[in-house]
């Protein structure tokens, strides 16, 4: 549920609908005696399941709603390596619409990433959070794994492993890296990691933080910086790709940094303000 919420980027309602479909899957293989390793669940079992729905009366739009529930499940726990495959890919489903986060203007990542007050470590370390998410559009739970070992400091690169455990190199910029020296070098220590600890952003208490936190730490500011939008880790993701091609990047570098499989998927960030449409119109049509 953190995952399509907070990196899909779908709504609350559409984590309460998708919750309450997967809690009647997981009702109907108790009743069926097949709460069982999920791994034995079969294709035909989820046949059954959603004719069970349609025999009780269930609208089209609902069990629609419910196959689509189905297959992003199943594909979450293959793409986490949590079950060796998807048995719902064989399933013929609608394509899962994608829905987008609030769109945050340049003006408005400026008020975000000035809201933390660099007077506590706290927000130091957020500081640095929200500078870098929107300078390289990671994914957050790509920026809760990044270790200190995966920064070129040097280089303003860094190394993440996104999904499949795909590697890829993203550049930073200089103003995440210089907030990234700051906060390693000063704040860092701070938060008394264990000396074995590698990963970068630390909470309270010394460990790694979670998704759900950077989630209401990006909230909490957001409010500060007078944003009342419904803003996420993805909506820096989102605004991080939309602002590189609005100022004319290319789809193909946006995709590598993005670390999408497949270009398609990147195409749902080629929102364009109508400012820039009139532009465009201006410059190129004759009877502008």
């Amino acid at each position: 549920m953190d995952h399509i919420q907070l990196e899909c980027g779908l709504s609350g309602e559409t984590r309460e609908a998708y919750t309450k479909d997967l809690e009647r899957l997981a009702e109907y293989l108790l009743r069926h005696n097949k709460l069982i390793p999920l791994e034995d669940v079969t294709r035909n079992d989820l046949i059954d399941f959603l004719a069970e729905g349609k025999k009780k009366g269930l609208k089209p739009a609902t069990l629609r709603r419910r196959l689509v529930t189905l297959n992003v499940f199943f594909r979450f726990l293959h793409q986490e390596k949590w079950l060796p495959h998807n048995i719902t890919d064989s399933m013929e489903s609608p394509r899962v619409r994608r829905v987008l986060p609030d769109l945050l203007s340049q003006e408005d990542v400026e008020n975000l990433l000035h809201a933390p007050s660099l007077k506590t470590k706290h927000g130091q370390r957020d500081r640095a959070i929200l500078e870098l998410m929107y300078a390289s559009g990671l994914r957050v739970s790509e920026l809760t794994s990044l270790k200190i070992d995966d920064l070129d400091l040097d280089a303003k690169v860094l190394k993440c492993f996104g999904k499949g455990r795909k590697q890829r190199l993203v550049p930073m910029g200089e103003t995440a890296r210089d907030r990234l020296i700051d906060y390693l070098n000063q704040t860092r220590p701070l938060f008394q990691p264990a000396t074995n600890e590698r990963t970068i952003f630390l909470a309270r208490g010394g460990g790694p933080l979670n998704r759900k936190t950077i989630w209401v730490m990006i909230r909490k500011h957001a409010l500060a910086a007078g944003i009342h939008a419904k803003v996420s880790p993805h909506t820096l993701r989102h605004s991080f790709a939309t602002h590189l091609l609005a100022n004319g990047a290319p789809l193909r570098i946006i995709q590598e940094m993005l670390g999408h499989a497949d270009i398609s998927t990147t195409q749902i960030y080629t929102h364009v303000d109508a400012d820039r449409l009139k532009r465009l119109h201006q410059n190129f049509h004759p009877r502008a």
